[in-house]
């Protein structure tokens, strides 16, 4: 599985509205290729490029009544896929909300 889950924040729909490019968590192991393959199935759009970035885990601690809790927030790699150009010069769109 390449696509975990869209990325769904205020500056990704921004982007997304004004430039056609959409951010996606994908697995870590993905290449750009696999990930491109892998919208243009899924979504049955034109995908001009992917940029990918890997971000890696913060450690967190709480502290609790009765101990100190120490862990990280997991390691993610994020791709943002911009979408080529239709006929009419608008770029294509990825709805994410037409299967609810």
């Amino acid at each position: 599985m390449i696509l975990k889950k869209p990325l769904i924040t205020e500056k990704s729909s921004k982007i997304s509205e004004e430039q056609g490019q959409y951010t996606f968590i994908v697995n870590a192991q993905a290449n750009k290729i696999e990930i491109k393959k892998a919208i243009e199935k899924m979504y049955n759009v034109t995908v001009e490029s992917v940029n990918t970035m890997n971000y890696s885990g913060k450690p967190k601690t709480r502290y609790t009544k009765s101990k100190v809790i120490s862990g990280h927030t997991p390691n993610y790699k994020k791709a943002v896929i911009t979408t080529a150009k239709g006929e009419d010069g608008e770029r294509e769109i990825i709805d994410f909300y037409d299967n609810i």
